[in-house]
């Protein structure tokens, strides 16, 4: 994150900073029963040159040694403030470590420390990635870094 980013506000009627993440927004895959629905979120404040937003949900604390990208989205029109269920037209809806598209809900391993789950919001200088969906999370992630000039940021933790 560059140090001159703004930080700007993220809030969620879905989760409260620092709070557990509730089991509708974990995964239903592996040994997890969740519904892998989406964190609504929305953000204000954010610099008024921004010409789109990023999204990212990373899991800093996953046993990988390089953390797991849960989600990534990008290329959301500058006039959008918020995202629910589905992203708006033109929006990206990225791989994320599993190879999958979309959102995928934390499933820890079982006994493992309290993980993570860091929402981030990115205001970015250009009005796209130009990035395919199937980019992998680190090179999206990487082209995002160099277009930051906001973010916001709520986390998540979960420990089974």
């Amino acid at each position: 994150m560059p140090d001159s980013a703004a930080r700007f506000t993220l809030t969620s009627p879905d989760l409260r900073d620092g709070d557990a993440l509730p089991a509708e927004h974990w995964a239903d895959a592996f040994d997890c029963t969740g519904d892998n629905r989406r964190v609504r979120l929305a953000w204000s404040g954010a610099p008024e040159a921004a010409r789109s937003y990023a999204i990212t949900v990373f899991d800093p604390d996953a046993p990988t040694g390089a953390g797991f990208w849960h989600w990534l989205a990008w290329d959301i029109p500058a006039g959008h403030t918020s995202v629910a269920d589905a992203l708006p037209a033109g929006a990206v809806d990225g791989t994320n470590d599993l190879g999958t598209l979309g959102y995928l809900g934390p499933c820890p391993p079982v006994g493992d420390r309290l993980h993570r789950y860091e929402f981030t919001v990115y205001a970015l200088d250009v009005p796209t990635l130009d990035l395919p969906a199937s980019t992998p999370p680190t090179i999206a992630a990487f082209t995002m870094s160099g277009h930051v000039i906001g973010y916001a940021r709520i986390t998540g933790t979960v420990r089974r």
